[in-house]
């Protein structure tokens, strides 16, 4: 498959770094208004996780300074799209329409009715819309699915997701809520993605949170109540930026056990009800 690649900033760059380890997957065009970039000098590309980005050897990839031509081009079986939220949408959309497979970034859209657009797009096309919700496929992630999957443990009673970093430095148009939905859209939606793929839609949510975005701040706390009495608490958001370390975590309690992690230092484990303590492993799920 040819892919396009459209974005050359954190998230295309952490593309481009992961379509290297892909068999049968050839980039074989790259978008990006910097013409530094299109040179394949990515080295001053920053993100909240990861080391700087790298120099990448594009002698053999078609380069566009815009989005039309990739699209037009009849090589190209699928975009991948790492724009800003903004323009997820409006380039899904044409992408679908000139026959492309479409790869795009969360969050796929800033409110419903687009995202319905872009899936109502898809069946038209016949084409593969998917939305880079990777929680779905880290392993710490897989790990709690497949403890949880068998129903061995019981219904869940509580959950937890909690994920935090500096507010974005690195980029101007992350911190523009018309652009990107806001830190905590742009960040929890990974959370709230994981929480409606273990347990479903809930009934109803309650959320307060506080900005200040001139400060980098922007919190949430919200709580999505269940049917059977569960309650899922997704919290954090952007603190104050540059200084503040990414992390992620998650502490899930059933009624045979509680399931805990966290990425500054807690791998994957489940504490039974009967006192006995047990590493998952994603392999297991």
């Amino acid at each position: 498959m040819k892919i396009g690649v459209l974005g050359l900033g954190f998230m295309g760059s952490t593309h481009l770094k992961a379509f290297k380890e892909i068999p049968d997957v050839e980039v074989a065009a790259v978008c990006s208004a910097d013409p530094v970039k299109l040179t394949g000098d990515l080295s001053a590309v920053q993100g909240n996780i990861g080391g700087p980005g790298e120099k990448y050897d594009f002698s053999r990839v078609k380069k566009y300074a815009d989005v039309e031509p990739v699209l037009a081009d009849p090589e190209i079986d699928a975009v991948d799209i790492c724009l800003p939220t903004d323009m997820h949408a409006p380039v899904a959309i044409e992408a679908l329409r000139a026959g492309k497979h479409v790869f795009v970034e969360k969050p796929m859209a800033l409110d419903g009715n687009t995202a319905d657009r872009m899936l109502d797009e898809a069946e038209r096309s016949g084409k593969v819309l998917m939305s880079a919700q990777v929680l779905r496929f880290l392993p710490p992630y897989v790990a709690l699915r497949g403890a949880m999957s068998s129903g061995a443990l019981g219904l869940a009673r509580s959950a937890v997701f909690r994920r935090r970093c500096a507010a974005p430095f690195w980029s101007t148009w992350l911190a523009d809520p018309s652009k990107s939905g806001g830190g905590v859209f742009d960040l929890l939606i990974h959370d709230i993605d994981m929480a409606i793929h273990l347990f479903g839609l809930p009934d109803s949510v309650e959320a307060s949170g506080y900005e200040d975005l001139p400060r980098g701040i922007d919190l949430i706390h919200a709580e999505l109540f269940y049917p059977h009495g569960g309650t899922v608490l997704i919290t954090g958001g952007w603190h104050h930026p540059k200084s503040y370390p990414f992390s992620m975590e998650y502490t899930v309690t059933c009624d045979g056990g509680t399931i805990d992690f966290s990425s500054d230092g807690r791998v994957p484990t489940l504490y039974r009800e009967s006192g006995d303590a047990e590493k998952l492993s994603h392999a297991d799920a």
